[in-house]
């Protein structure tokens, strides 16, 4: 082989060396790869897994945002016992509130034996936060903790409720507006009541009683009254 061919042998085998070497400094998590991960999931022992991991906040928020919000999970459990959530606690330490489906209040949530159970959505058991400091389109610090002592730590998804999204109908309901009555206005005058004269109006007669300043009419069968003559 001649030595201008060695020389070109040995470059390109350089050449294959370091693209090598960048591609490991380069390393293979999302980051680098501008893949987004899945929605979060995380499992407990042996027995409990949890999916789908995502903090709903309402219709139309975006970026930093406080306020309500929901969170969306389906727990399973492989064991032969239930289990029994006890709390959820996002970010800033907001813990939810939950409720059944038929939006009563409950302490725990109980997932039972060999089972799964939904968290959020319609016809399913909810976990309400008043009022949770995250990000829109970011991930949250969520930890489950359940009865039996054991927790768990996971980073969920923030998503908006939103028509376009798969989070359609998750969100917080919106407050409902006050319904107005038909009193009047402060500062406006009051209606009278029924029967009452408006203010600065003559009173109406009573029955039988002649108007100031009419003749009085004579009683059939009786003496006509006698006008008394006006004092000079």
């Amino acid at each position: 082989m001649s030595r201008s061919l060695r020389r070109g042998s040995i470059a390109a085998i350089a050449a294959i060396a370091i693209a090598s070497l960048s591609s490991c400094a380069a390393g293979n998590t999302p980051d680098t790869l501008q893949i987004k991960p899945d929605n979060a999931a995380a499992t407990l022992g042996t027995n409990l897994r949890l999916n789908n991991i995502v903090i709903v906040t309402g219709v139309g928020t975006s970026g930093d945002y406080t306020g309500p919000a929901n969170v969306v999970v389906n727990i399973s459990n492989t064991a032969t016992t239930p289990a029994e959530l006890q709390s959820i606690t996002v970010g800033n330490g907001a813990t939810a509130s939950f409720a059944d489906a038929a939006g009563a209040a409950q302490p725990t949530i109980v997932i039972p034996a060999g089972g799964s159970v939904a968290i959020g959505g319609q016809g399913n058991p909810s976990a309400s936060l008043s009022s949770a400091a995250v990000h829109v389109g970011g991930y949250a610090a969520t930890t489950f903790t359940f009865k039996d002592g054991q927790k768990v730590e996971t980073q969920a998804g923030v998503s908006p409720d939103s028509d376009k999204g798969l989070y359609k109908g998750y969100g917080p309901t919106p407050a409902a507006v006050p319904t107005h009555g038909t009193s009047p206005a402060a500062g406006a005058p009051a209606s009278p009541s029924a029967g009452t004269p408006a203010t600065g109006a003559p009173a109406a007669p009573s029955t039988g009683a002649p108007v100031s300043g009419a003749p009085t009419t004579p009683v059939a069968g009786g003496t006509p009254a006698t006008t008394a003559p006006a004092a000079h």
